[in-house]
């Protein structure tokens, strides 16, 4: 494709705003500049230089932040900053979406993209992607409401028990909780009906993908093939 076509499909603008950015000679393809918008590049391994900042050419976006406390999952925040604010803008031209989404006050693995069929195997419960959580309790967590977490709780405005795929107590006040489905404020509903109240909550992996601990809280960073597999892992019972 043409270099200015593959500039804008990265998200650095509108089509004549990359002509020019090229033209410029802000553009590097690969560590050479490059004037011309009519160049022909290919996209496998295509590397861009813009401004002096790497870019690493993506058909699709995929791409992990370690959410923060404080931050809204939406473009339009009422209350907080919006998790948006933390990308690079190529990613916000570009459209990426929360992947599922994460209250102001939980932290933790956070999944944007561009690639809806992506999205919707990531959330729909008929994949069976599990997400694991680990969530701090105000009052010590007790044997019966582990049990009764694994076996099913009743939420409001639900027609049957809802219950986690696994459930383990960490240390007096925290356990982790796997899930099959994202309903609204899940896990502190679900913990609030054994009697409980969630203090702190983290996500700390979706299928066989956990969060890096070398991501810091408010960064971001590509998710290659290899990671990608690991988050559309089933949960053992789901496979066929």
């Amino acid at each position: 494709m043409w270099l200015a076509r593959a500039l804008q499909s990265q998200g650095f603008g509108s089509r004549k705003g990359c002509v020019l950015r090229v033209r410029s000679g802000a553009v590097s393809i690969n560590g050479v500049v490059c004037d011309d918008p009519e160049h022909e590049v290919d996209p496998a391994g295509l590397e861009l230089t813009i401004d002096g900042v790497t870019w690493p050419y993506r058909e699709k976006a995929y791409v992990l932040l370690h959410k923060p406390a404080g931050y809204e999952c939406s473009q339009k925040p009422k209350h907080h900053p919006s998790v948006y604010s933390l990308l690079p803008s190529p990613l916000i031209e570009r459209d990426v979406q929360c992947v599922g989404r994460l209250d102001q006050d939980t932290t933790g693995l956070l999944l944007l993209s561009d690639d809806g069929q992506f999205i919707h195997r990531m959330t729909s419960p008929k994949k069976g992607v599990a997400k694991v959580y680990r969530a701090t309790c105000a009052d010590p967590v007790t044997d019966a409401a582990l049990a009764a977490l694994r076996n099913g709780v009743l939420l409001n405005d639900e027609p049957a028990p809802i219950a986690a795929l696994a459930c383990e107590a960490l240390d007096t006040h925290t356990l982790q909780l796997t899930l099959a489905e994202g309903k609204y404020h899940q896990v502190k509903r679900m913990i609030a009906a054994t009697g409980n109240r969630v203090e702190r909550l983290h996500r700390v992996a979706i299928g066989a993908f956990s969060l890096p601990a070398t991501l810091a809280p408010g960064s971001w960073c590509w998710l290659e093939a290899a990671d990608l597999q690991q988050l559309e892992t089933p949960w053992p019972s789901a496979k066929s």
